[in-house]
């Protein structure tokens, strides 16, 4: 009998080997010859532990289990059905995450890399093409045209060449890199095989956080038994600022974790100086399957200029918190109240913040706002990495804001003066409005501050922070006794 439970650090979290080990200690009371595969998630986290069997009706999932609950699933008490037949799941659009929670992530796929021996078969120049017309963008927030850049890369002329993968998921309410990594790592060595094929790049990193010990050990064991391209995991020591690419890059050559000044742009002057393409996880995780499907089945899901499918991360106070893969397009209300449930709690919903610690906060009245980059870009608002995190009524958005600004002070790199600076300046401001001392006129000047930080700010880390203080401004002024 074949059996499947993640080992997911989520899985792992809410007790995931407690109850592979008691399930294995029931089987062998009952006889039966379990073979049990331990995979990634599916990404449904309020059920997790998830553990799927197969039995003479087919596969059968249950959860959320704890140990004392396991005897029962060999009498199929409390099955759940197929989990491919969930609503939750039946309403995803799977591309990225399709074998994630199916398959062993320690072992090479069966099919082989189906995307990676198309793209040899089109040739280089084809790739570029076919990434360029999928409309494909970085997923790592910024939202560059990824084909773009790779032709860049292309087109420089050096004996070598990189593939950086930034895998420094950062923001608060992300977990998509990690669950990849940790469900499917050679999706993403695919991924970067592909781009280095397309590019010249012969050499690729993957810069991982400290904090994901478990992805850090499925890239190594991945990155071992892959053949088609030389890639070195590289563990970061944790600074948030080191998700910006060109810190990054300091931080790959053994340097502090400063930002750059640009130009020269990576794909020119990048990694030890040569040509060097670099994407987060997500964005060489989607190249795969807009190689083996082809452009034109990209380009047809989405919405705008923002096209393919975004792994929305639901977390905070929500019921289905978890990873729903989706085409653009959904709004931000639908996968709040619909896909997400709502609230655990049963308050009601005050605000949610899409795009990490940096993202704005958007309150009920903009919940009609489509998941795009630029319908949130239209209200002061970013995508970011895709992640969705949901507060009650009772969260104060004012220290919201000044937590914003003692984020930014906390993780700046101290190269510019107006993150270095400002981020300090801020928390002061804000302590000072509420205290209640002259208001309106620190309010003033608290959105002076922001418009410095925005405009004068080396990195988006500085020039973001503005974005979660001024829409908690703009949105709940009465926290701030406006």
């Amino acid at each position: 009998m074949r059996a499947r439970l993640s080992k997911d650090a989520a899985s792992l979290a809410l007790g995931a080997d407690k109850v592979a080990h008691a399930l294995m200690q029931a089987a062998a009371k009952r006889g039966i010859a379990l073979d049990l595969t331990r995979t990634g998630s599916r990404g449904l986290v309020w059920l997790e532990p998830l553990l799927e069997l197969e039995t003479h009706n087919g596969w059968q999932a249950f959860g959320p289990l704890t140990p004392a609950d396991v005897d029962g699933v060999f009498d199929g008490r409390d099955a759940l059905g197929d989990i491919e037949d969930h609503p939750w799941m039946k309403r995803q659009t799977r591309l990225v995450f399709a074998r994630c929670g199916a398959t062993d992530p320690s072992s090479p796929p069966e099919g082989g890399f189906a995307g990676l021996v198309r793209a040899r078969e089109l040739g280089p120049a084809a790739v570029l093409d076919e990434v360029i017309k999928s409309g494909l963008r970085g997923r790592g927030g910024a939202g560059f045209p990824a084909g773009i850049k790779w032709k860049g890369c292309a087109d420089a002329s050096a004996e070598q060449k990189y593939i950086v993968c930034n895998a420094d998921e950062g923001d608060s309410g992300t977990f998509a890199d990690r669950m990849l990594m940790e469900g499917d790592p050679f999706l993403l060595l695919e991924g970067m095989a592909i781009a280095g094929f397309a590019t010249g790049a012969t050499k690729g990193y993957v810069y991982i956080r400290s904090e994901y010990p478990h992805a850090i050990a499925a890239m190594q064991r991945a990155a071992a038994l892959f053949r088609d391209m030389d890639i070195e995991i590289r563990i970061g020591a944790g600074s948030y600022v080191c998700g910006e690419e060109t810190a990054l890059l300091e931080s790959l050559e053994g340097k502090r974790g400063q930002v750059r000044a640009k130009p020269p742009l990576p794909v020119h002057h990048g990694l030890f100086g040569k040509p060097t393409v670099i994407n987060n996880v997500l964005t060489f995780a989607s190249v795969p399957a807009i190689m083996e499907k082809g452009a034109a089945y990209y380009a047809g899901l989405g919405l705008g200029r923002s096209r393919g499918t975004m792994p929305v991360q639901l977390a905070g106070d929500v019921k289905h918190g978890g990873l729903f893969e989706t085409a653009f397009g959904l709004t931000l209300g639908e996968l709040v109240n619909d896909i997400g449930g709502g609230t655990r709690s049963g308050r009601p919903v005050r605000a949610v913040q899409v795009g990490g610690p940096l993202g704005a906060y958007f309150p009920p009245s903009l919940f009609d706002t489509p998941f795009d980059y630029e319908a949130f870009a239209a209200r002061d608002g970013l995508l970011g990495h895709g992640g969705i995190v949901v507060f009650n009524d009772s969260v104060a958005m004012a220290q919201q804001a000044r937590f914003a600004m003692e984020f930014c002070a906390i993780e700046s790199c101290g190269k510019c003066t107006p993150c270095r600076i400002g981020s300090v300046r801020g928390q002061e401001v804000v302590d000072r409005i509420l205290r209640g001392e002259n208001v309106n006129a620190n309010l003033a000047l608290l959105r002076d501050l922001c418009d410095t930080m925005k405009a004068g700010s080396l990195c988006a880390l500085g020039g973001f922070v503005p974005y979660p203080v001024l829409s908690a401004l703009n949105h709940f002024g009465e926290d701030f006794g406006s």
